[in-house]
Parts: structure tokens; C-alpha cells; sequence
């Protein structure tokens, strides 16, 4: 593992990486740019008026008409992304002359996911009149006018937990009283839902691959996370070796292919704190053509849930019992949830989010890549736990 640079990647080390990791044409784009970068200058810190400059090129290459960027300013929040909200002014296609409040999402030198901002502009366009979405109206793929890929949306309003919440970083563990739940939780499935039942095909996803055989999706999504392990991590885990051979081997066969959030949990959602409605769900960088049990499965990690009043009632992403959950999705969707797939996909995710934090993280953080290093830093330690976990989840399929 250590014969290779992966601070300066050499071109034919990249090359072999891709050839030994079958993934999706745009997945392997997006990672072998962050190869490509890798040995560029560390983050530093962006004048605001470079974004906006960014912003102006990017909306002047699409718009045929007369604009002004106004009221710029830093928004906070997420663990990966720089974000910048401001005014445009504009004659709005099909609505006339207004002024729109927007949110520039753009990448910085290195994320702690290297994924792609065509994939998140397609699914978000995509599902606009499915469930509660951000309107999304320009990206930036390949950094021709942004400092880096970047993606500008329509901003929305609302909170990610209630005012008097508790809640770790990005939103794990929130804790919500019983009433907020009882709110919550019937959207929170019937998004699910809507979301996994959505006949993606009558789609522009041009840049999504659509798995031809039944283990294919798996083998892909494992590939994925060998792949970003193998560059990014800097030490030898047997134990993540045994999970990816474990993976490999127990691949289940989807017999309905669905979009996946990818990381559909409390946190990644807004929602108006007087009627208690969400407004929109974010963060869709990881979606993907797959599985269903695989959001299935993230949103049941242990990760992002809380316990109940009780102290011992596990809670779903902080919303309502496992049992239930399960229930109430197979009542919305009219499809079955697979035990023996749910278990794997929980394999799978806490596998993912090893890789993402003691590897990416990991290397991120080391060589200031992001204005995220010290949360970054943060992970690491929970890597470990989530370690502990795959373990256990191992043990218990085997």
C-alpha cells in the first residue's frame, strides 16, 4: 500500500487503480479528478468575490439575458461543500422579472466524497414534482467558471432539527419530542416511498449507468468504496479487507431497480418548525441507480438514530421504531422489504462510511484539501466505531 505516492499520484498508478475497479463512467470521472488535483495547493480561503465572479461566468454562459447578483454572503452548514446564498435579479423563464434568493453548492480543492455535481443537478431536476426538492437551475461540472464543480439551486427555507433539539455534527443523533416525531415520520416514509417507486426512465439521467444484471448495482456500489479506499487510505485494516471480500461474496440481486438517496436521513431534510411540513430534501451528491434497501438501510444505521423517551426504544433516524418504519414503507410503496438485503446494504453503508472517514477524511484533513479540516479531524474517531460496527454486523450475517 505505501510503494505509492498517493499525495502525487502517478498517472500510470491512476490508470491501473481505474482498471481495477469497474464503477460508473461519471463515478470514475469524478474520482480520478480528485486524482488529478491531489497534488495541487492545499484550500485557501475564497474572497467572496471570487464565487460571485464564478457565479456571473456560469449564469452569463446560460442566460441570454440581463442579470444582477446581489446581497452575497457565506452560509454555514454541511461537511463537505463551500456555500454561498445571494440575490439574483433576473426575467425568469415562463414567471417574468423577479428577484430569486439562490445557494451556490461548490466543491473545494478536495471533499470528503468526490462525486459528481451533473449526477446531483440531473436527479434534483429530475424529481422536482416527486418529492419536496430544491429548484436547481445551473452546474458547473467541470470547474469552466467556479474555482471548483459547483451547482447553483433555488433556496429554501426551513430548519434540520427544531430550535430546542439536540443534535451532534451534520445532524446525528438529533433528538425530537414525541410530537414533532408524530409529525415527521409519516413524510419522512412516504418520501421514501415516493422516491423508490418514481419510474426514473422517463428521466434525463444521461449521466447515471443502469446496472444490466441483478448483482451488478451491488458490485458496482462495492467497487466504488474499494476504489476510494485504495487511494485515499494510508493504512492496511484487515478488517476492511474481510468486508469487501465479504460484500463481494454476498451480493444480493435487486429485483427493482430505484433511485437511492444515498444518504437519506434527519439532517438531510428541511421542514417549516410551526406546521411541522418538510420543505425540502438536500444533500443527493451520493445518489445513485440501485437498490432500495440500501436507503433502506442508512436510515436504520445506528449512526442517525436516537433512542426514545424510554431510553431504550431505538429510533430511526431520530422518528420512530425500526419495526414500525419498516411497516409503514411497505403500506406506502407496496413492496416488500428483504431482511437479508437490508442486512447487507447495513454491511455495505457502514463500510462506505469507513472508507469516508478513516480514509478520505483521514487524507483530506492531513493535507488541508477542505475549510472542513478540524470536522474531518472529528471523524476519524467515529471511523472507528463504525468499524466496530461492520464487525458486528459480520458477525451476526455470518
Amino acid at each position: 500500500m505505501h510503494a505509492q505516492n498517493k499525495d502525487r499520484p502517478s498517472p500510470e498508478w491512476i490508470a491501473a487503480t481505474r482498471r481495477r475497479y469497474q464503477v460508473e463512467r461519471e463515478i470514475d470521472r469524478a474520482l480520478t479528478y480528485k486524482l488529478d488535483q491531489r497534488s495541487t495547493p492545499p484550500y485557501r480561503k475564497l474572497p467572496l468575490e471570487t464565487l460571485v465572479e464564478g457565479v456571473q461566468s456560469l449564469i452569463g454562459a446560460n442566460l441570454n439575458r440581463p442579470f444582477e447578483i446581489t446581497d452575497a454572503k457565506w452560509l454555514a452548514g454541511g461537511a463537505s461543500k463551500l456555500q454561498m446564498a445571494f440575490n439574483l435579479t433576473w426575467n425568469r423563464p415562463g414567471v417574468g422579472n423577479e428577484t430569486t434568493r439562490m445557494v451556490l453548492r461548490n466543491d473545494p480543492a478536495e471533499a470528503l466524497h468526490a462525486t459528481s455535481r451533473l449526477r446531483e443537478f440531473q436527479i434534483v431536476s429530475a424529481l422536482y414534482k416527486v418529492i419536496p426538492v430544491p429548484p436547481v437551475f445551473w452546474v458547473d461540472n467541470t470547474a469552466e467558471h467556479l474555482p471548483y464543480p459547483g451547482i447553483v439551486y433555488g433556496f429554501m427555507s426551513g430548519v434540520t432539527k427544531p430550535s430546542n433539539a439536540k443534535s451532534g455534527v451534520t445532524g446525528l443523533g438529533t433528538y425530537m419530542e414525541r410530537n414533532v416525531r408524530e409529525k415527521l415520520a409519516p413524510q419522512f416514509v412516504d418520501h421514501l416511498a415516493r422516491l423508490h417507486t418514481y419510474n426514473f426512465r422517463e428521466a434525463n439521467l444521461s449521466a447515471f449507468d443502469v446496472p444490466k444484471s441483478g448483482t451488478q448495482n451491488a458490485e458496482w456500489a462495492v467497487n466504488w468504496w474499494d476504489r476510494v479506499w485504495e487511494e485515499d487510505a494510508d493504512e492496511d485494516v484487515p478488517l476492511v479487507a474481510l468486508a469487501s471480500a465479504w460484500l463481494h461474496k454476498n451480493a444480493p440481486a435487486v429485483e427493482q431497480l430505484s433511485i437511492v438517496h444515498g444518504d437519506f436521513r434527519t439532517g438531510n431534510y428541511l421542514f417549516d418548525e410551526r406546521d411541522l411540513r418538510i420543505t425540502g430534501w438536500l444533500d443527493w451528491e451520493l445518489s445513485r441507480i440501485g437498490d432500495r434497501h440500501q436507503d433502506l438501510a442508512w436510515s436504520t444505521s445506528r449512526a442517525f438514530g436516537t433512542f426514545g423517551d424510554d431510553g431504550k426504544t431505538f429510533l430511526v433516524s431520530g422518528l420512530m421504531p425500526e419495526n414500525e418504519f419498516v411497516e409503514s414503507y411497505e403500506k406506502a410503496s407496496g413492496m416488500k422489504v428483504d431482511r437479508k438485503s437490508l442486512h447487507y446494504y447495513q454491511v455495505f453503508n457502514a463500510y462506505s462510511m469507513v472508507a469516508m472517514t478513516l480514509a478520505t477524511s483521514y487524507r483530506v484533513a492531513r493535507n488541508g484539501k477542505s475549510h472542513q479540516d478540524i470536522l474531518l479531524a472529528w471523524l476519524l474517531g467515529v471511523g472507528y466505531m463504525l468499524l466496530d460496527e461492520m464487525r458486528d454486523l459480520i458477525d451476526k450475517g455470518d
